[in-house]
């Protein structure tokens, strides 16, 4: 195979998406739509991608850092001219340029690989990426000559009446031999009714000078939408949405309600994992075999292993190792390992800490940066009190310890193995193996107080 370059088009300022951002920064499926097109590109081969940027060009860059090269367009005089900003990079060099933009996101990339092949098999000039639309409206038509070979595209503002029916359009995605691309960029005018400079064009001068255009039609135009203001983004969002649950669903993952299942690219779920309703998976999640997921959960980058079991509870970069139960209604912050069979109950929050195998946190509890052993038990309202106004410190609890209910263990404190801490304790001291300790006040009984006061305040019984 010669060699692929990639050209993306990103400089427009997106002026109908109403904001301060680069339009191609606007997240889709929890990616900026220009990174879904950098990330289609790399899974086609292309050897060097040149990023075309203008309007917030240091947002763009900032995001992709040196994944691409960088290109300025300082003013926005059409596409071609977009393009040739990329000359001093790809002009002379020989082999194969695809052209496609930054606002088409959804395009894969079996699509494009597919477009190179038939590019590089019929040895044509350039191959337009085409789709047939019900309402053309607003894309450049496909014209044709009798034979069905590619004349040129003609821009809606420029078409005729009789040009306007044509269904089939341009996607502005391209391939062009290399070096007769910029060879015919140079004789692109802007005698049209925008005053600029077009790719398209591009097309009708390499078809006068002899050259052959090919085209290749994609079936899904779903694919080649270009989001141009928020109603296109939310369209695309769920175009994407569902193409990721449906891969997911053939590799044997259940999902109940799909429409109300939201599943980033990248989140990996192994097979009889079941998820349920309103269940937001993001990032860089990783998800084993045979969990039940959700209803009412949101996992952002955490690693869940095998037959765990998360409902109603929010988890940020976690590992929850296998069989683990969480929630309802907990929340794992990051930094935090959950062990084999560990029990996380209702309105706990965990924090930095790791959880021993076997070791249960049921409920109304605070455990931040712990280190839980195997097989203990937390009472339920236990707090380790692990901020001093300054610093963070840790708690230490063995293996088998007992935590009773309301104990609040003021860090930096050691709790040995086997060790019970009496309920409405606050430990401030290292507590060694096998001990009880009881850190509170001895209950003194006032009898008759109550009277007294009462009397005092003359109170009287209603």
């Amino acid at each position: 195979m010669s060699n692929l370059y990639g050209v993306i088009l990103a400089a427009g300022q997106g002026t109908r998406m109403k904001s301060k951002h680069s339009k191609v920064m606007h997240a889709l499926g929890g990616k900026p739509m220009v990174g879904h097109v950098v990330d289609g590109l790399k899974e086609t081969g292309v050897n060097q991608i040149i990023l075309v940027v203008g309007h917030q060009a240091e947002e763009v860059k900032e995001y992709l850092g040196d994944q691409v090269e960088y290109v300025m367009q300082e003013k926005q005089k059409g596409t071609a001219h977009a393009v040739l900003q990329a000359s001093s990079i790809l002009a002379n060099k020989q082999g194969t340029t695809l052209i496609v933009m930054g606002d088409s996101p959804l395009i894969t990339s079996e699509t494009l690989r597919t477009i190179i092949a038939e590019h590089q098999a019929k040895n044509t000039a350039a191959t337009i990426l085409t789709t047939k639309l019900e309402n053309p409206t607003g894309y450049g038509r496909i014209i044709r000559d009798e034979s069905g070979n590619v004349v040129r595209i003609v821009e809606e503002k420029d078409a005729t009446s009789d040009e306007k029916i044509i269904s089939e359009v341009n996607t502005g995605t391209y391939c062009f031999d290399n070096e007769k691309l910029f060879s015919a960029l140079m004789k692109v005018k802007n005698d049209n009714v925008q005053g600029e400079y077009y790719l398209t064009d591009v097309i009708e001068i390499l078809r006068s000078e002899g050259e052959t255009i090919g085209a290749y039609q994609t079936l899904d135009a779903n694919e080649t939408i270009g989001i141009n203001d928020r109603m296109a983004l939310a369209k695309a969002e769920e175009i994407l949405r569902t193409r990721l649950i449906e891969q997911h669903m053939k590799n044997g993952v259940t999902i109940i309600d799909p429409k109300q299942t939201y599943i980033e690219k990248g989140v990996v779920i192994g097979s009889d994992t079941i998820i349920y309703p309103n269940t937001y998976l993001r990032g860089n999640t990783m998800i084993g075999q045979d969990c039940v997921i959700g209803p009412n959960v949101e996992l952002t980058d955490t690693n869940v292993a095998d037959e765990v079991k998360i409902t109603n509870s929010v988890v940020y970069s976690a590992e929850i190792a296998n069989r683990a139960l969480i929630g309802p209604y907990a929340y794992i912050r990051p930094g935090t390992e959950i062990g084999d069979s560990v029990k996380v109950g209702d309105f706990v929050e965990i924090k930095n800490s790791k959880i021993g195998q076997g070791t249960k946190v049921p409920h109304l509890s605070y455990i931040g940066d712990t280190t839980l052993g195997e097989n203990v038990n937390i009472g339920a309202g236990t707090i380790t009190v692990n901020y001093d106004g300054y610093r963070k410190h840790r708690t230490e609890i063995g293996d088998r310890s007992f935590i009773g209910c309301n104990t609040n263990l003021v860090a930096p404190v050691k709790v040995g193995n086997d060790v019970y801490v009496a309920a409405g304790s606050t430990i401030t001291d290292n507590i060694p193996d096998f001990t009880l300790a009881i850190a509170r006040e001895r209950q003194v009984n006032k009898e008759g107080y109550v009277k007294k006061i009462r009397e005092r305040n003359n109170f009287k019984d209603k």
